[in-house]
């Protein structure tokens, strides 16, 4: 049996981190949660040489070990618990070569944990680009460790890294410089009062809020003769311990490395000077947008036709094939429809998270992020809740777990309480299916009717956002204040294998997080859509014999009636008649109604709930589509969805707080129940009123 060790990826963000995790570990990794916290966690496996196995964890980007916020604290709470079962055997560091210096003041401060350190210098291929060469032996020597000059672009020197990983134990774990002598005395009382233990971690103990071993804070005052400094003087020390670190770094890169200035060929800022723009940045990132959503719906209409007709014939088939019965009746009626409701949907979604992959890869995310601080400060945020805002288009959950970042609460607040107005991936169903029943194929300057509606629901949620966002801040009286601070890594081609990465990850997530519970909903549904109780479900064949017994239908008219008639008269029926009137002046019947409820478990459920009523007693081999376009409205007759109920629904769906998990999230990372039961009342009611609105004027 093979060896595993523990490997930890550290470094600032923007080094190309997640590029180094994904060329040690391709497709063998997995997200998850930190225990107790909901900061995103990455994990993977790679073969080392030797037979050795690694276990590689992606732990959260940090810029020092000074801790600000909430993520940050995980990377120093691994690297100080011994006993946490993902404690590193090596600490890989991950810089940049162009950004050398900030980069490792972080790799000091992990030498000083005595913790086997490798520093990995990423780009390498951008070094004669940017005129910049490196005397690596006189780093390593200075540095005390292994270094590992890689590229993940051009897949150079990741062989050299996991050889480097394999032979850990060779590493020297003595530290790079003595911090302790930024103030002598102190260090020397702290070192006699715990002599068992390492001083570096005993010092980030005292300044940070984490706790490692039996040692904390409180014991640490509690020895006899032992003074703990004061808040300032902590923070003083700090900021020596910083400039002395960068006093040695900076001796160490004016022999190790060389920057010829007349080499760089640079056209960053050239382009920030347009991207960044006060007039064409903005509209630059409109034709984007506008790009984007064309795309969405024209390169993925033949995929979604062809799955749309692969499940109704697999539908038609189970039923012809499989021998009569209730299981094949869940089968036909209830799980397939159910998962053909969402399987439609893959394509636009994987486009989707291809495209913004693409944005963040390229480095043109973090000018959006720029950009549009210009606007927030004037609605109370800052720039740094435009990440949520736009990761909230994958999904409100991480997006609401990005706001970790944010230091100032009420800043924190306001972004998680307006995030979930955001269009995410779960209502891309919903507007998908809704917009081509409702709205014609036509052209606008080359742009389909279709892809501007699309991307005015994204651009109405996210205008609510930042609407909400203004009043929340006049109405909430907390005080705070922060500072925008954002780093512009530099502009480079996608990694083709990130991106792919990516996008499988993403999807894959979405498919599998969504497919549990449309599975889940779908066999219930076909249950309460099948069953019912009393006379009129149970005697149906005989009261519509009775009923139609003087008109002249056929046999597949009588089939039909008969199965309408049990459908309404089942439990999902009484159900849906019993809301329907507070839903009907909105202009949806009962079914919508079925729909809208159990959506609340997650906002894409809708076309899958719509697609196993639909389905249920059915025999003919309509996709899903034409099906919801066959609908007719029981109390105006005609279609049920007409350009008036259609809009009312996606107006409904753009404010409504649809979505239990996100009620969850919010619920832990404000630790109270007020704030997420204000939002699902207030965003539900809002929701109702404009739907009732857009309903009553365009009828």
């Amino acid at each position: 049996m093979s060896k595993q060790i523990n490997v930890a990826l550290i470094g600032n963000p923007n080094t190309g981190k997640t590029s180094v995790f994904n060329a040690l570990t391709g497709l063998n990794q997995k997200v998850g949660n930190y225990p107790g916290i909901t900061v995103e966690k990455k994990e993977g496996v790679c073969k080392l040489p030797r037979g050795v196995k690694a276990h590689i964890i992606d732990l959260p980007g940090t810029y020092s070990l000074n801790a600000s916020s909430l993520d940050e604290n995980v990377v120093i709470e691994l690297l100080l618990n011994k006993t946490d079962k993902d404690f590193p055997d090596i600490a890989v560091v991950v810089s940049d070569v162009e950004n050398l210096k900030r980069n490792l003041l972080l790799f000091t401060q992990i030498k000083d944990l005595e913790i086997p350190t490798l520093l990995v210098i990423n780009m390498a291929d951008r070094m004669h680009y940017k005129g910049i060469s490196l005397d690596i032996d006189y780093l390593e020597k200075h540095l005390k460790t292994k270094i590992a000059l890689i590229s993940t672009r051009k897949k150079l020197g990741i062989e050299d890294l996991k050889n480097l990983i394999s032979h850990y134990k060779d590493l020297p774990v003595t530290p790079c410089l003595h911090a302790s002598e930024i103030d002598k005395a102190y260090f020397d009382s702290l070192r006699k009062a715990f002599p068992n233990q390492l001083l570096y971690k005993l010092w980030l103990v005292i300044t940070q809020d984490v706790n490692f071993g039996k040692t904390d804070r409180n014991e640490i005052e509690a020895v006899a003769n032992f003074k703990t400094k004061s808040k300032t003087d902590l923070k003083r020390l700090q900021q020596k311990e910083t400039i002395k670190r960068y006093q040695f770094i900076n001796n160490v890169l004016k022999q190790g490395q060389t920057i010829d200035a007349s080499q760089a060929k640079d056209l960053r800022t050239k382009l920030d000077r347009v991207l960044t723009h006060k007039v064409w940045g903005y509209l630059i990132f409109f034709v984007i947008l506008l790009t984007i959503f064309q795309a969405i719906y024209d390169w993925s209409s033949v995929p979604m036709d062809f799955i749309d007709t692969a499940f109704a014939s697999l539908s038609e088939w189970a039923k012809s094939q499989l021998p009569n019965g209730a299981f094949t009746n869940l089968l036909a009626e209830g799980i397939i429809p159910g998962l053909g409701g969402i399987v439609i949907f893959i394509p636009q979604i994987a486009f989707l998270f291809l495209f913004i992959s693409v944005l963040e890869e390229s480095g043109y995310m973090s000018r959006v992020v720029f950009l549009m601080d210009r606007v927030m400060r004037r609605f109370g945020l800052s720039g740094k809740s435009v990440v949520p805002l736009i990761s909230g288009t994958a999904c409100a959950i991480p997006a609401i777990m990005a706001t970790r970042n944010i230091e100032s609460w009420k800043e924190r607040l306001i972004t998680i309480l307006v995030t979930p107005f955001t269009t995410c991936s779960a209502r891309l169903p919903v507007y998908l299916i809704i917009i081509s029943l409702v709205i014609p194929d036509g052209r606008f300057f080359g742009l389909g009717y279709q892809a501007l509606t699309l991307m005015l629901l994204y651009l109405i949620g996210f205008g609510a956002a930042v609407f909400s966002a203004y009043l929340l801040n006049k109405i909430l009286k907390i005080k705070s204040r922060t500072f925008f601070v954002v780093e512009m890594p530099n502009y480079k081609l996608p990694l083709l294998k990130n991106v792919a990465l990516t996008v499988v990850e993403k999807t894959k997530s979405f498919v599998y997080g969504a497919g549990k519970i449309i599975l889940a909903i779908s066999i219930i549904l076909w249950f309460l859509a099948s069953y019912g109780p009393g006379d009129n479900f149970n005697n149906a064949e005989n009261i519509i014999k009775t009923e139609y017994a003087s008109q002249n239908i056929t046999d597949d008219e009588l089939q039909q009636k008969i199965a309408s008639h049990k459908l309404e008269h089942s439990f999902i029926g009484l159900t849906g008649r019993s809301i329907e009137p507070a839903i009907r002046p909105l202009g949806y019947d009962w079914k919508i109604g079925i729909a809208i409820v159990s959506s609340f478990a997650a906002r894409e459920v809708f076309v899958g709930t719509l697609a196993t009523i639909y389905s249920v007693g059915s025999d003919d081999e309509a996709t899903i589509k034409n099906r919801m376009a066959a609908e007719v409205n029981p109390i105006l007759g005609g279609p049920l969805f007409t350009f008036a109920s259609g809009i009312s629904l996606l107006l409904f769906y753009a404010f409504a707080m649809q979505c239990m998990s996100t009620l969850a999230i919010v619920k832990r990372e404000t630790n109270s129940w007020k704030w997420p039961l204000l939002q699902l009342g207030i965003m539900s009611s809002f929701a109702y009123i404009i739907a009732l609105i857009a309903f009553q004027i365009l009828k």
